[in-house]
């Protein structure tokens, strides 16, 4: 039996997601129900190679027992050419141009091997089965160590040029804002990722180091905190706002760490996206967090296999 994508719905997808904190994989059924799960702390330099690091991630496959596989399917930090699957992360130095889908290829001949960025594997995931189910245009956004994101319009992804479509962690919200690592200035990416977030409370006189003991104080209702969160949910307003107007969306599906500070990030983002979303068509709007959590970019990984055109367009 196969399902609309071509896909033997007897079978399961492996469907690996690599970051530089962890490395997680998991067989995943065609309903989209996540099976036999592992995952891994993401080892980095000095102590492993691009080989080793290659190394670890086979060892990790292989934790899982052995069954009938439809496809292999990854979500993987970028910059990567697309949809060659040579992989840069940013946060993972030890791989620079490395082949990780050849290497796939060759290690399960045979199978569709798919490779894309990971925030695309999220939004996919969510469109699929999470928050955006049963919606056609469904922005998915990851605000954590950086802000990535991946577009659904008209029931299918959006890959753009270089499947860096609905890259929106890059949008520019503050012309006069501070300098991004992309080398432009005031994107959304500079202002409210987790690590730039905290360093600004620092500037402010917070005396914390991450962004997860700022949620926390945000909580306690430490005022350097709280004034961090609106700014994070003012940025993300206005940048969803912008997308909104230009994409014609149904949901926008916030996920990643910082997300996790739940009304502390969506009361100021809410307020902002409402005060900027002026258009009639965009006031329908809903931006809700994932639902799917940490196996939102599996469950999207394995969808590249089972979802066929609508998720793959690239054979």
């Amino acid at each position: 039996m196969e399902d609309g994508g071509g896909a033997p719905v007897d079978a399961s997808v492996l469907a690996i997601d690599i970051g530089g904190t962890k490395m997680a994989a998991a067989l995943v059924e065609p309903g989209g129900r996540v099976g036999a799960y592992e995952r891994i702390v993401t080892p980095r330099p000095p102590h492993v190679d691009a080989e080793g690091l290659w190394r670890t991630l086979l060892a990790l496959i292989e934790k899982l027992p052995a069954k009938r596989l439809a496809g292999v399917g990854v979500g993987c930090g970028g910059p990567m050419g697309w949809p060659s699957g040579k992989v840069s992360p940013l946060n993972m130095p030890a791989w620079r141009g490395f082949p990780l889908r050849e290497r796939l290829v060759d290690r399960f001949p045979g199978l569709p091997v798919r490779v894309h960025n990971d925030a695309v594997a999220f939004t996919v995931g969510e469109h699929w089965r999470g928050a955006g189910r049963g919606r056609r245009n469904v922005l998915g956004m990851v605000v954590s160590t950086g802000v990535g994101g991946g577009l659904i319009l008209g029931d299918r992804l959006v890959d753009g040029a270089s499947g860096n479509a609905g890259h929106i962690g890059h949008v520019i919200v503050d012309p006069d804002g501070p300098p991004c690592e992309c080398g432009g200035r005031g994107c959304l990416e500079a202002i409210a990722r987790g690590p730039a977030l905290s360093a600004w409370a620092r500037e402010q006189g917070w005396t914390g180091e991450t962004g997860k003991e700022l949620a926390h104080d945000a909580a306690r209702g430490h005022p350097i905190a709280v004034r961090a969160m609106n700014r994070a949910g003012w940025a993300l307003g206005v940048a969803i706002a912008s997308a909104t107007h230009l994409c014609d969306l149904d949901v926008v599906a916030v996920g990643g760490g910082l997300s996790q500070a739940g009304p502390l990030l969506f009361r100021p983002l809410e307020d902002t996206f409402r005060a900027h979303a002026r258009m009639d068509f965009a006031r329908e709007v809903r931006v809700v967090p994932a639902a799917l959590g940490q196996m939102a970019g599996l469950v999207g990984a394995a969808a590249f296999v089972f979802g066929g055109e609508r998720y793959w367009t690239r054979g």
